[in-house]
């Protein structure tokens, strides 16, 4: 009997133990990081999970070196009570997909819990080349690659320099999936061309044929260029990320395909283009790089005008080529026929075949004397790359007949055709003005400064000032006298420094909570001279009770603290946001009156 009760204490006293074990075990805090898989293809995606037990503030994750974040992070909390015993657990959650192939290490993150933090252990993951996956389901943004493509169609591959070519950006759509959204990422800088954009001003669906399939497909930019330099050209190829709806094998409840959004990147690829140089046989002396097909003329508005009066020549070129890109020849005059520097007109389209349209020089001409002067044909050559031969087109001599006016000073009154002391006219804006009837001049006249009204009032300024600075000076001390007025201000002051960072992004969830919560820190760091950031609430608020701070604020300030945690999962309306912006405001101007 005696050694029955030895043994049922001995067994007592195990029991107890075990359970104040167990009781502790229960208590340690768990923080750690679980990976989906070890070891993946470059095509695959990794998940990784941050796993705790008891809830924290200020987690910090890895930077993910080698990978990109495809997801996250997304947030899953969890809490029970089971026979009187309570579990928790919290997690943050990422999707990553690796960039490159090798070993790579996942560093630590890093959690604040109960005012102290705590460290994840590294992972190591290997990514090694991409894997088929049999049998598996493939991937959404593996059926958008198969389904979309970016196409720059060039109209000509082996141009001549100087010659249009025209180049078309279609996106392909498949059938089976949806384009919801676009934007472009790289725009091509077209190095070596002379470009001009043609906005497409609404995005028309067609349908089309690529690669032998029925697709839809939408032009999204026409541009066309003019290569300035010969051999071998790149055009840089066209980024875009295009959002994608792609149907899964899952079914609705009325058996419709259930589609998921992916976003995925798309490229036109680079283009090589072949300038040729234009042929050196048979080039004009005064080509100066027109390519095209043109018409040439010059035209005057008159031919027969007394002296002084004026006439309006014209050397213009229409057709299609490089408009913009040429010099017009210049007209010869005879020297007894005034000429103003040429006004340049330009009308000019653009279409997927390059320019068209005229470009001119309008020239204004005033005789002097009376006479007839001639103006000489000129010419204008250029090359014509659908026959790649030069052509050079002459303009008739016109005869202009200056019938009334003074004689010139040989006295003839024949055909003038002197050229060699020509000059042209400089307009300067105000050779004929009218002469002025009225001048509106005064005379000159000078008063001395003593006696005048201007120095008595120098004289008396001084004595004006004084009563001034008298009440200057008294209202500046009673200001210093107010010392409950001048804490007020400088509360206030310090309220809207601390804020004015989460004021400039009310209306953005994430960003005004986050900048809320460390204007708050900041307060408390600038006034008690310690770093709260890592500080959990209920540490915060003795520290704030030993400051003896009235407990309403106290209060006010961890309700602001529970918000910006809250926020991070929790929708919060603009109204909420301002509400919790002016609590703030009132409650660092209240404490600052007790710290």
């Amino acid at each position: 009997m005696h050694v029955t009760v030895k043994h049922i204490v001995a067994l007592a006293a195990l029991l107890f133990f075990a359970f104040t074990a167990g009781a502790q075990d229960s208590d340690a805090i768990i923080f750690e990081a679980t990976l989906s898989k070890n070891k993946l293809g470059i095509n695959e995606r990794l998940r990784i999970d941050f796993s705790m037990n008891k809830d924290g503030d200020n987690f910090n994750p890895p930077n993910f070196e080698g990978f990109n974040v495809v997801m996250g992070p997304s947030q899953s909390i969890s809490s029970s009570w089971v026979n009187g015993v309570r579990s928790y657990s919290k997690t943050y959650s990422y999707v990553l997909m690796p960039t490159a192939r090798g070993k790579f290490t996942i560093n630590q993150a890093t959690i604040v819990i109960d005012g102290r933090t705590y460290k994840s252990l590294p992972q190591e993951v290997e990514v090694t080349a991409a894997v088929e996956r049999p049998g598996e389901e493939a991937s959404a943004d593996a059926v958008a690659d198969d389904n979309l493509h970016l196409v720059a169609e060039v109209s000509k591959t082996g141009p001549y320099l100087n010659e249009a070519i025209s180049v078309v950006y279609k996106l392909f759509v498949s059938p089976s999936i949806n384009v919801s959204n676009f934007r472009a990422l790289d725009n091509p800088k077209y190095n070596n061309f002379w470009s001009q954009d043609m906005p497409v001003t609404k995005y028309s669906v067609q349908n089309g044929v690529y690669e032998g399939k029925s697709y839809r497909y939408v032009i999204l930019k026409r541009v066309v260029l003019y290569p300035q330099k010969t051999g071998e050209l790149e055009i840089e190829p066209l980024s875009l990320e295009v959002t994608v709806d792609v149907p899964t094998n899952k079914r609705d409840f009325f058996g419709g395909k259930i589609y998921t959004s992916t976003n995925i990147t798309v490229s036109a690829g680079q283009r090589n283009i072949n300038v040729k140089e234009l042929p050196s046989e048979g080039k004009p002396e005064n080509f100066s790089g027109a390519v095209g097909d043109f018409n040439f003329s010059v035209t005057t508005t008159k031919n027969q005008l007394n002296a002084s009066e004026s006439l309006q020549a014209k050397v213009q070129v229409s057709g299609k080529g490089n408009l913009k890109l040429f010099q017009l020849p210049e007209l010869v005059l005879p020297s007894a026929l005034e000429v103003y520097e040429p006004e340049f007109n330009e009308e000019v389209r653009t279409t997927t075949e390059g320019m068209e349209g005229t470009v001119s020089n309008n020239y204004t001409i005033v005789p002097s004397f009376k006479g007839k002067y001639p103006i000489p044909g000129i010419s204008f050559s250029y090359f014509d790359p659908k026959t790649e031969k030069y052509r050079t087109l002459n303009s008739s001599e016109i005869m202009i007949n200056v019938v009334d006016g003074p004689n010139s000073g040989s006295g003839t009154t024949g055909v003038t055709s002197n050229y060699s002391n020509q000059k042209n006219v400089e307009l300067t804006g105000d050779q004929f003005n009218f002469i002025k009837t009225k001048p509106g001049l005064k005379a000159l006249s000078s008063k001395s400064f003593f006696g005048s009204p201007s120095f008595f009032l120098w004289l008396l300024l001084p004595i004006l000032l004084i009563p001034m600075a008298i009440i200057f000076g008294k209202k500046r001390e009673a200001i210093a006298s107010d010392h409950a007025g001048n804490r007020i201000k400088k509360a206030n002051r310090l309220a809207r420094k601390y804020l004015s960072a989460a004021k400039k992004t009310l209306g953005n969830k994430d960003a005004f909570y986050i900048a809320l919560e460390k204007a708050l820190h900041n307060y408390l760091k600038a006034k008690l001279k310690i770093e709260t950031s890592e500080f959990s609430k209920d540490k915060i608020e003795a520290l704030l009770a030993e400051k003896q701070i009235e407990q309403s604020s106290i209060e006010d300030f961890i309700s602001l603290l529970k918000n910006c945690e809250l926020a991070r999962y929790s929708p919060f309306s603009d109204v909420q946001m301002q509400e919790d912006y002016n609590r703030a405001s009132e409650v660092i101007s209240q404490m600052d009156k007790q710290l």
